[in-house]
């Protein structure tokens, strides 16, 4: 008598550029899936593979149900036998909400919020017992009063209200009211109401400027308004609203990101004066555990709360309790909370996350971090016997904090799970017992599995793009669908070459940083050279360049004001990528440093991170990089066009006239699952082509307009190859590795890495000026090494164009590539935010104490490698 099969088997997966795909997966395994970025991949994990475990769970459910789910549809595969139950962990799309933390996405505010109930020290004299919910700051019954449980206020001054005191009302001194007409209103009521709008505000007496600023009063006056010659001068009852009232209703009011923008170029954020930042009520602050208030126990790294909890609840010891209450509640419940609350943090620790404090709010979090969080909560969770689907787990991971990662994943087979990974760490890939190699190239040119088995039998197949750099020797294939590629020099690629590290021009010297974990660091950032800065997961990285530095040199440049570019057709910012509101809410007031050197030799600074290019559907590749624009403009030059009368704004799908109304130009519309979450389902009417009947009839070379969007960009890069505007925007995203991506794929699709190197193509496409300042954040997630070496070439042609690139970086192999290293630590949290090394990358890798030192040795050419 056989066993069961061990193995589960696809025949015939055909879902989006897969062709036909039919493999052999072992269960109980850990399988890697790699292949250059868009060669199927995902396709088969998660479009494939997890959707049908999916499917067959939705099939299990209540009639009703399965009537909504059958609207979704099923992946495109002919059969899959042997596929257990599946569990899914995605890189994170989309940005989470700002009162989304560590806590809540672990649940670990869940436990301590019961602990302060159950086990909490109350004030001498209360008799009435908090419940778990009092204290949490995203409850009525928990927030502070004051800040709504925020932790910040916003408000206005005289000063953010009107910047320039020597202008009058008439000449907009209160610049925080609106333009156009609104504006005008507004001073003419002001003048009706009898203040002096031609005297220099300066001059105007406390009390008026009191009064036009914060009045809560509405005063209705008759307005006799001024106007050109000839038109119409009729009164009308005009209602005044001061600049504060104005200001704070568009902020919290208007639907317009454009106004909500605008308007909070004049507020001020400061630290609630209730709570002092805590975010909760003052009766849950006067509760305590262990000496400490429930914020100041979110606010300790999970390492030192852990300490805490160990400490006071003696959690060796299977027999204590926890100290009785002063409530005398039963403490039996409240110390099987604390030793389940010290058990999950001990899994975060494990995971490289202790330096993390429950606070920390979700949208500062990396993708790694994140997914490194609910792969805790998985862990904790005892399932076995499933299938755990993951998307990069090691993004976002220097080499030394992937190693426990791994050692988590091997723990979750252990315990009888299945592992299916998609990874382009080859660290990774070597610790896995399957690993399924798609490709060769990307979209068209991929859709194939190249091998499905054991590691070392990827060493035999030559047209694989994952091998030369798995097997270090062997030589690389020749990509289809990337000529021209193998025309540059790969710094410290397969090929062992290596280009002559440049010296620096000139530095830019900050003195005294302190933010964060940086404590008065004095960190010298070379010019005219590639900077790689590295380190481990919370070192500080991220708060030196993608805040310290940033916001140092915007404000020098005085561009630390300008917004990122909002959802809609036209997202090609043109101007410099300067810190958002958040990130600068977020660092408080001034730029912590106390002195800058070396300013002046910047002229210009472009920040590329990793945030969404747009929060809604609307937002594609297309619109972002200005692409999109050119190809209405064609389609309303045909001559049917022109017939109709068809302009360039009818080939919008955010315009009535040409959108399916069904969907309202989404293509999508929502299916609602009742107790399942939410999805989505191609619209019925226009199957997902985003265009009424009309506008479809018209063609472009045979093509709709909906055809279009549908094309990759090597596609669309051959169809407009005469058209130089259209060819310029796709040829700049070919030269990063986008060449597979859809023009019309919605932003809320695509992952941080993909994001990151649509605005850098955005950004290449412009004529650049004077030296400019680059800063990247990571700028590798998502990318295959083969696709990391296209990037790094446009990366390094940016520098030897005279400019300045500092990227935060993980990827040994980009690091070995870099000219300068900063390298940050030892430590994450309190135990890092120092440099440790500096210089170039023989020299870093030759620095004692260095956890990068004896990962970066191995990524260095053999000539570098004896130096060091």
């Amino acid at each position: 008598m056989t066993g069961p099969d061990p193995y589960v088997r696809v025949r015939g997966a055909s879902e989006h550029n897969l062709r036909g795909v039919d493999t052999d997966i072992p269960r109980d395994a850990l399988t890697v899936f790699t292949g250059v970025s868009g060669s199927g991949k995902s396709s088969l994990a998660f479009g494939t593979l997890y959707a049908e475990a999916q499917r067959r769970y939705f099939e299990s459910v209540a009639p009703y149900a399965r009537r909504l789910i059958q609207q979704v549809g099923a992946p495109k595969v002919t059969e899959i036998t042997g596929l257990p139950p599946a569990v899914a962990l995605q890189q994170r799309r989309g940005t989470p909400g700002s009162r989304s933390s560590v806590g809540t996405v672990t649940t670990l505010s869940n436990l301590l919020r019961m602990l302060f109930s159950r086990a909490g020290s109350y004030p001498e004299g209360t008799t009435e017992q908090l419940d778990s919910d009092a204290f949490s700051p995203n409850t009525v019954t928990g927030a502070c009063p004051e800040c709504h449980g925020l932790g910040r206020v916003h408000r206005v001054t005289e000063s953010s209200l009107v910047p320039d005191p020597s202008l009058s009302i008439r000449d907009h001194a209160v610049a925080a009211w609106p333009g156009a007409w609104q504006g005008k209103n507004l001073r003419d009521v002001v003048q009706a109401l009898g203040y002096d709008i031609d005297r220099p505000w300066r001059e105007l007496p406390q009390a008026d400027r009191d009064f036009i600023l914060f009045s809560d009063e509405q005063p209705v006056v008759t307005v006799e308004p001024v106007r050109e010659a000839g038109r119409i001068q009729r009164p009308y009852q005009g209602t005044f609203m001061s600049a504060e009232r104005y200001v704070m209703r568009a902020f919290s009011e208007s639907k317009s990101q454009a106004t909500r923008r605008r308007v909070a170029r004049y507020l001020e954020s400061a630290e609630c004066p209730v709570c002092g930042g805590r975010r909760l009520r003052p009766e849950a602050l006067a509760v305590t555990f262990a000496g400490h208030d429930i914020a100041a126990l979110t606010a300790m790294p999970l390492s030192a709360l852990a300490d805490v909890l160990r400490a006071t609840a003696r959690l060796t010891d299977p027999d204590a309790t926890v100290p009785a209450s002063d409530s005398g509640e039963t403490t039996e419940a409240a110390v099987a909370i604390a030793r389940d609350l010290g058990a999950r943090i001990g899994v975060l620790t494990g995971l490289g996350l202790g330096y993390l404090s429950m606070d920390r709010t979700a949208p500062t979090l990396s993708p790694g971090e994140l997914q490194r969080l609910r792969l805790a909560t998985q862990l904790r969770s005892g399932l076995f016997g499933v299938v755990y689907v993951l998307d990069e787990p090691s993004a976002g991971l220097h080499p030394a904090d992937t190693e426990p990662l791994l050692d988590v994943l091997e723990r979750l087979r252990a315990e009888g799970n299945t592992l299916f990974v998609v990874e382009h760490d080859m660290d990774v890939v070597r610790r896995a017992d399957w690993v399924v190699d798609v490709g060769p190239g990307a979209g068209r040119y991929g859709g194939r599995v190249l091998y499905s088995g054991p590691v070392p039998g990827l060493a035999a197949v030559e047209e694989s793009a994952t091998r030369p750099y798995l097997f270090p020797g062997t030589l690389p294939a020749a990509l289809p669908g990337a000529e021209g590629a193998g025309d540059a020099a790969v710094p410290h690629g397969p090929d062992g070459s290596a280009r002559p590290a440049r010296a620096p021009g000139a530095w830019l010297r900050l003195r005294g940083v302190t933010r964060h974990n940086l404590r008065d660091l004095d960190v010298d950032v070379p010019l005219g050279v590639l900077t790689a800065v590295t380190g481990v997961s919370g070192s500080g990285k991220s708060t030196l360049v993608g805040q310290v530095l940033a916001e140092t040199v915007a404000a020098h440049l005085g561009t630390g004001a300008q917004a990122p570019p909002a959802d809609g057709e036209h997202e090609a910012d043109g101007g410099d990528f300067a810190p958002d509101a958040e990130s600068a809410e977020d660092a408080g007031t001034g730029s912590g440093v106390r002195a800058v050197e070396g300013l002046d030799a910047v002229h210009r600074l472009v920040r590329v991170d990793q945030k969404p290019i747009g929060r809604t559907p609307r937002s594609n590749l297309a619109t972002y990089t200005g692409l999109f624009d050119t190809v209405r403009s064609l389609f309303a030059a045909t001559d049917e066009a022109r017939r109709r009368g068809y302009a360039p704004g009818r080939f919008s799908f955010n315009v009535a006239s040409g959108r399916c109304e069904t969907c309202q130009g989404e293509g999508f519309v929502a299916v609602e699952l009742l107790f399942l979450p939410g999805t989505y389902a191609p619209c019925p009417t226009c199957h997902g082509a985003r265009y009424n009947p009309g506008t479809l009839e018209i063609a472009y070379r045979g093509r709709s307009i909906a055809d279009v969007l549908a094309l990759s960009v090597d596609q669309a890069a051959a169809f407009f190859a005469d058209v130089p505007a259209a060819a310029r925007a796709l040829r700049t995203l070919q030269d990063v590795g986008l060449g597979y991506l859809h023009l019309g794929r919605p932003a809320t699709e695509l992952s941080g890495g993909e994001a990151q190197r649509i605005k850098l193509a955005a950004e290449l496409q412009r004529a650049r000026r004077g030296h400019t300042l680059y800063l990247l954040d990571e700028p590798t997630t998502g990318l295959h090494p083969a696709d990391t070496d296209l990037l790094m070439r446009q990366l390094h042609g940016l520098v030897d164009a005279g400019n300045t690139v500092v990227l935060v970086e993980h990827d040994m192999a980009v690091v070995a590539s870099a000219d300068w290293v900063l390298d940050l630590g030892p430590g994450a949290g309190d135990e890092g935010g120092r440099v440790v090394a500096a210089g170039p990358p023989a020299r870093v890798a030759r620095t004692p104490g260095s956890r990068t030192a004896p990962y970066l040795v191995r990524r260095l050419p053999d000539t570098a490698r004896g130096d060091a």
